[in-house]
Formats: C-alpha cells, sequence, structure tokens
C-alpha cells in the first residue's frame, strides 16, 4: 500500500529520538510547559474571563448560556468553555477556583498541535525533518505561552492542524501516485474543522479556505479539492455547531449572533479594538520574540521554500502560511497569539533548511541579508531575554534574582553555542543548542521569575488577605477601582466588581470591601450616607499590567 508519508533517511533510526520521534516529543513538550501550568497565577484579563465563565457553567449547570458574573460574554462559541468545565469537573476534585484545571485543554491542545505538526510534515518530509519542524514549533515561545493559559489558541490550532494535514496530503495525491486520503480521514478532518468553528467561529475556515484558494490559484487547477467530500464533510460539520447555535440564539434572542459577529469579530476587522490596534508588519517585528528561538532559520527556510517551489509540498507550505499571516498583518486589531495558525507551516520552511544542507559558502547576496537579519533577530531575542529575567524582579519583585544567574547563564550559553555552530554552517547542531536554550529558558520563567514577581499579582495577594479575614457566612466582597477578572475568579463569582454604593452596601451586610485609594473618598462618603463605619485591615500595592498603572487597594470591614 502506498502512504502518504515522506521517505525515511538511511540510518536515521539508530537514533533513540527517531526511533520513537512521537514519544520524544511528547515529553520534550510536557518537560516544557508542565510548570507554568501550576506555577503561574490566572493572568488578566482573557484567561481569568474564560475561566470564570467556566466555573459558573459548572455553578449553574446551563452549559448553553456564557457569562461572566450576570454579564452575558457573547465574544466566542462555546466550545472551549465546555472543555474547560470538563476538564475542570474531573481533575479539579470538587475545587473551582485553581487555574491549572482550566488550563488543562490548552496543554492538551497544544501537545496535540505538536504531534498533528509532525503527521503533517511526514505528507513530504522524513522522519528527521518533520521531527525537527515539530520540535521547532513545540519549542516556539508563543506556543509554550498558549500551552499554559486557559484560552482559546492552543486547541483551535490543533483542530486547525488536522484539516491542514489532510488538505496537504490531498493536495500531495493529486500531484503524485499516492492514493487520496480516504473517508475516515476526510471525516476526521471535517469533524475538527467544527470543532474549531465551536471554539473560534470563522477563524479555521478562513485560514482552510485562504490556504485551498491560494494553492489552487498558484498550480492553476482546483481538482485537488473533488476527494474533499464537501458535502459529507459540511453535514459532519453543522451536526456538530448547529445544535449550541440553535440553543444560544434560542436563550440569548438573536443577541449572541449580534455581540459576538457584529461586536466583536466585523469591529476587530474594522478597527483596532481594546487598545489592541497595530499597523502591518506588526507580526513580522514580533517574531524574533514569538517564534523564537527557531528565528535563526525562518527567513532562511522562506526563501529555502521558495526557491524550491516547483514541488507541490513547497507551494503548499507557501500557501497555507503567507496569505494567513498577511490577512492578520491587514486585521487593524492585533494581538500575538493571532498568527499561531502559520508557525506550524513555518516550522517546516525552517526545517527544510536543515534538511538541504546547506553552507554558508553557497548563498548568494539575498541568502547572507536574510541570514544576517535571522542571526541579528536571534541575537537581540537572547540579550533581551536574558537582561528582562535579571531586571524585571528589581522593578517587580523583591530585588536582584540571584537564583536565576545560573540558569539565565547557561541559556545564554546555549544561546550563543547555537549562534556559533549556526554561523559555521552546521545547522542541526545550531538547531540542537537552540532548542536546549529553550528547553532552559521557559521553565526558568516559569517556576522562576514569573511567580516571584508579587507587585504584579495583585488579585492573588487580594484573595489571600480575604482568605484570612473573612467570617463564617459572610458574603463575598466587594471591589472598587481594581476590578480584574482574576478576583472575581479567585474570590468567588458572587463577588461584586462594581462602585463605591454596592461596596458600602456589602460591607454593611457583613462582606468585605476593596478600595482602589483613589476610589476612597467615594467610598467614604457612601459609607456617611448610610451611617456606616470601616476599619482597615489590610493594604495591597502593587502594578495593574492590564492597566499599565501602579495600585493601591486598601482591605476594610464593617467597624463594631
Amino acid at each position: 500500500m502506498t502512504t502518504h508519508e515522506g521517505p525515511m533517511q538511511a540510518g536515521q533510526l539508530a537514533q533513540p529520538w527517531l526511533r520513537w520521534p512521537r514519544l520524544a516529543l511528547a515529553l520534550f513538550c510536557l518537560i516544557l510547559w508542565l510548570p507554568g501550568l501550576f506555577s503561574v497565577p490566572p493572568i488578566d484579563r482573557d484567561e481569568a474571563r474564560f475561566a470564570q465563565a467556566s466555573k459558573q457553567m459548572i455553578e449553574s449547570g446551563d452549559y448553553v448560556d456564557i457569562r461572566f458574573g450576570e454579564e452575558p460574554r457573547y465574544k466566542k462559541p462555546v466550545g472551549i468553555y465546555w472543555l474547560q468545565a470538563t476538564a475542570t469537573q474531573i481533575a479539579g476534585g470538587g475545587h473551582l477556583n485553581h487555574i491549572w484545571t482550566y488550563r488543562l485543554p490548552s496543554l492538551l491542545g497544544a501537545l496535540s498541535a505538536a504531534l498533528l505538526a509532525f503527521w503533517c510534515a511526514r505528507a513530504f518530509a522524513s522522519i528527521e525533518t518533520a521531527f525537527w519542524a515539530a520540535l521547532f514549533f513545540a519549542a516556539s515561545l508563543l506556543l509554550a505561552v498558549e500551552a499554559t493559559l486557559a484560552t482559546t489558541d492552543a486547541v483551535l490550532t490543533a483542530a486547525i492542524l488536522v484539516f491542514q494535514g489532510f488538505l496537504f496530503r490531498l493536495h500531495q495525491s493529486a500531484r503524485s501516485a499516492l492514493a487520496p486520503p480516504g473517508r475516515a480521514m476526510a471525516a476526521a478532518a471535517w469533524a475538527a474543522l467544527g470543532l474549531a468553528i465551536l471554539v473560534k467561529g470563522p477563524v479555521a475556515p478562513a485560514v482552510a479556505g485562504l490556504t485551498a484558494l491560494a494553492v489552487s490559484l498558484w498550480d492553476r487547477d482546483a481538482k485537488w479539492l473533488k476527494p474533499a467530500r464537501p458535502l459529507m464533510g459540511l453535514a459532519i460539520a453543522a451536526v456538530i455547531v448547529a445544535p449550541w447555535l440553535i440553543a444560544i440564539a434560542v436563550k440569548s434572542e438573536g443577541a449572541f449572533f449580534q455581540k459576538s459577529l457584529g461586536h466583536d469579530f466585523l469591529a476587530k476587522v474594522a478597527s483596532g479594538q481594546e487598545s489592541h490596534g497595530a499597523p502591518p508588519g506588526y507580526y513580522f517585528l514580533l517574531s524574533g520574540a514569538t517564534f523564537w528561538p527557531t528565528t535563526l532559520f525562518l527567513l532562511p527556510g522562506l526563501l529555502a521554500t521558495f526557491r524550491r517551489r516547483a514541488e507541490p509540498a513547497m507551494r503548499f507550505l507557501l500557501g497555507w502560511a503567507i496569505p494567513t499571516w498577511l490577512m492578520f498583518e491587514l486585521v487593524p486589531t492585533k494581538l500575538p497569539h493571532y498568527i499561531l495558525s502559520t508557525y506550524p507551516a513555518l516550522a517546516m520552511m525552517a526545517a527544510v533548511v536543515l534538511a538541504e544542507g546547506a553552507t554558508r559558502a553557497e548563498r548568494d547576496r539575498l541568502s547572507r541579508w536574510l541570514w544576517t537579519l535571522a542571526g541579528l533577530e536571534y541575537g537581540l531575542a537572547l540579550v533581551g531575554f536574558a537582561v528582562a529575567a535579571l531586571v524585571v524582579p528589581l522593578f517587580y519583585g523583591d530585588g536582584f534574582p540571584y537564583l536565576l544567574v545560573l540558569p539565565v547563564a547557561l541559556f545564554v550559553a546555549a544561546g550563543v553555542l547555537a549562534l556559533a555552530a549556526w554561523r559555521g554552517g552546521r545547522f542541526r547542531r545550531s538547531a540542537g543548542f537552540a532548542v536546549l536554550s529553550a528547553f532552559i529558558l521557559y521553565p526558568t520563567l516559569t517556576l522562576g521569575l514569573v511567580p516571584a514577581l508579587d507587585r504584579l499579582w495583585v488579585s492573588p495577594r487580594l484573595a489571600e488577605s480575604v482568605g484570612t479575614a473573612s467570617t463564617p457566612n459572610a458574603p463575598p466582597p466587594a471591589a472598587v477601582g481594581f476590578t480584574e477578572p482574576s478576583l472575581r475568579f479567585l474570590l468567588g463569582t458572587g463577588t461584586l466588581l462594581s462602585n463605591a454604593d454596592d461596596a458600602a452596601d456589602r460591607l454593611g451586610a457583613g462582606g468585605l470591601a476593596l478600595v482602589e485609594q483613589k476610589s476612597l473618598d467615594k467610598f467614604q462618603e457612601a459609607l456617611a450616607a448610610r451611617g456606616l463605619k470601616a476599619e482597615q485591615i489590610d493594604s495591597v500595592d502593587g502594578f495593574n499590567y492590564s492597566r499599565g498603572k501602579p495600585v493601591t487597594i486598601d482591605v476594610f470591614r464593617r467597624a463594631p
């Protein structure tokens, strides 16, 4: 039987990590990402909002409506909330305020995405090249971040990769003697597309559609899409998506579509939303950090792939990455994770450089310019990460992080060795040291640096203060001036994120009031109007990174 996988290289299976590439890849990912699952507090604002809405589904038993507090949260479909709620019910042991349980779908989604990147690359590449492609993708800073956040993009990317791998094999089979993918793979791909729609709406169809359109226009032939079984596929996707869409349309009286498509999706396409506007070129400038450490091979990989564009696989990779990248560059609203679905294709292009085994002497002027730019990007990111790891704690932690000096030094050493090997044309050795530097950096950040930045973690410190001061049967606290979603997630759904009047009422009912100092005058006026007096029992100062401002929050209880 003819398979849809690239050739194996002679003798490559003598290497243990190539004998069991999926196991090696999975172990690498888990070691890289697991520390951040547990050690990093809830992140404002998106992660905390997703987790809180999922928590409220469990508390209410309503798995159709999506709410944050009393407000409807109609920005994204329900898929990620179902996954987070299910993970928390299975792994949480009855505890609903442990953020790591809500992050489990992202961890599993990222792990699946890395393994699926390997599977996608095997459509054209050897085991070794496919392994490097998946390793490059798994080691990217952006995927490492998304793997440890309770948001949508890791799961979305995994679902996208199932469909992209299906399209890749369709295209390869149409340009060779390979048989097209069978009915089972087609059904799985369309089911994954349905799941992706249920997680983040039209993003996955847009990626798949742009890829199919670009490749078809380039080939001047769309017949390769005929075996995709679109009628069967659309029926499968509809069965997955339609029941909830109908249910939420009825429950919200159409408000979900108005807010998710009109206020969220179309508004982001039309203009920069929520202070996240940026000009075209944003993702390219950011890629030196977000695609790190594979930035050493990104631009050379793009050039190598373009120069091999006569090969169907190279055209597919370019048709996958470039149109989607340009789409997100042209959309006014920009966030770093929007571009994640292009990273597997870019990682495969980077792996092409290793497979070619080119030397510096063989490069023309354009090649030399791109290699130089790649080296500068990598070097700047290397220095930036090292400096940030040692300097940021001076402002947001407890002073100079002496315990981080050794791991940061090892990180820099691995990065410099990667750069030295890269300059000498020893690309596999360079790639190995580059991945090793990520292997050192990410656990250092998630275990050593991030949890120690106390001034940034205002909500966890307030939750600790409230836990110490609360009395049995007291109502949840009310917060004024500092109303970040993580506070409600940690303190409970009944926590009021409101105004001075509500805080005074909650204080009068026996609850605590958390008042940012700029709101103290209004709070005192509200107390006086009710004939109440408050006693300050704690004060927490820090930095609200969502607003970019320092804050001081006083904790009050009703005075006797």
